[in-house]
């Protein structure tokens, strides 16, 4: 009987069932793995489930018996894919599962930062409107999308759906190719990451996190912004240098950002984001993007997918 085991099954949440993964087979789960507990429970599992549990060369040579490994989510990056490769065990991740989750919370994140509403939400309830003696608040204004030019910084399932979005807004939207070679007939690329960034009213960031967009935006880059502009990082929390994007949005270069991804997650609590001077002009939140209850019940099925093709025919 095929014997399964998922290493860290709490980042799932537990309002999702895992019965078509445990009903493949032998199956074990962890709430979540220390790195010095990987070796002894992935011994003799011919499957390995992870979704941010490290697998690497010592981890994977220490199972003889392991077969496959399924990435309980889109990047592979906890995976060492190319050793895992040469062992001939196939490394296997699920696929636009989160297309809808992410795009709906990067959109939650524009309106945000655009609309300012987090600034009128805060003036309603603290009182200030009850005394204002106006029916309004043009104090702070805001603008609209429509006309706006949308840049997605990737267009793959993802960047593309988010850019759908941006046209039912009335944007014009364009892209930034991180593997530098245009690929669309829909929008408009532009390899220039400078000018890409300084032509763009709203950023977005849909690409993973390799060797080309490591640390890609940095403060030079930022700077090179409109200073209206926000930008909202949605990929991996590499890809904007986070000490960059403090100072950026301190000395009011850009309007605003948010981002649903860090270098390290969970987030320290010495980290520059939580010490800004003007916390306003950024939202957070914690890696939620992907995990909308349809998405994470959309990725069970696709693990589960994934270990019945890979055995079907053994």
């Amino acid at each position: 009987m095929l014997k399964i085991v998922f290493l860290d099954a709490q980042t799932l949440g537990s309002d999702i069932s895992l019965a078509p993964v445990a009903s493949l087979g032998e199956y074990v789960s962890y709430p979540s793995t220390r790195p010095e507990e990987v070796f002894d429970r992935i011994a003799g599992f011919d499957v390995v489930i992870t979704n941010k549990v490290w697998m690497g060369k010592e981890q994977i040579d220490s199972s003889p018996a392991l077969n496959l490994i399924c990435v309980a989510a889109t990047g592979t990056n906890n995976v060492n894919t190319a050793y895992a490769a040469s062992k001939g065990i196939p490394v296997l991740n699920a696929v636009d599962y989160s297309t809808e989750s992410v795009t709906q919370v990067t959109w939650m994140h524009i309106l945000n930062l655009v609309g300012k509403a987090r600034y009128f939400d805060e003036y309603v309830k603290d009182g200030s409107y009850s005394v204002s003696g106006c029916f309004t608040n043009a104090a702070v204004p805001f603008f609209e999308l429509r006309g706006k030019t949308f840049g997605t910084v990737g267009l793959g399932h993802i960047g593309s759906r988010v850019a759908a979005v941006a046209e039912a807004f009335g944007m014009q939207v364009l892209y930034y190719p991180t593997s530098g070679k245009p690929h669309s007939d829909r929008y408009d690329a532009d390899t220039d990451l400078v000018r890409f960034l300084s032509r763009c009213d709203i950023v977005s960031v849909h690409c993973p996190l390799n060797d080309r967009t490591n640390g890609l935006i940095g403060y030079e880059e930022l700077a090179h912004m409109k200073r209206s502009a926000v930008i909202v990082n949605m990929g991996r929390g590499g890809i904007v240098v986070e000490a960059d994007l403090c100072r950026a949005l301190d000395e009011g270069l850009i309007a605003g950002a948010a981002t649903d991804v860090f270098t390290k997650e969970p987030l320290p609590a010495d980290h520059p984001y939580l010490g800004l001077q003007h916390p306003e002009r950024l939202l957070l939140t914690p890696h939620i993007g992907w995990a909308s209850r349809e998405a994470r019940i959309c990725l069970v099925e696709k693990i589960a997918e994934n270990i019945r093709k890979t055995f079907e025919n053994q």
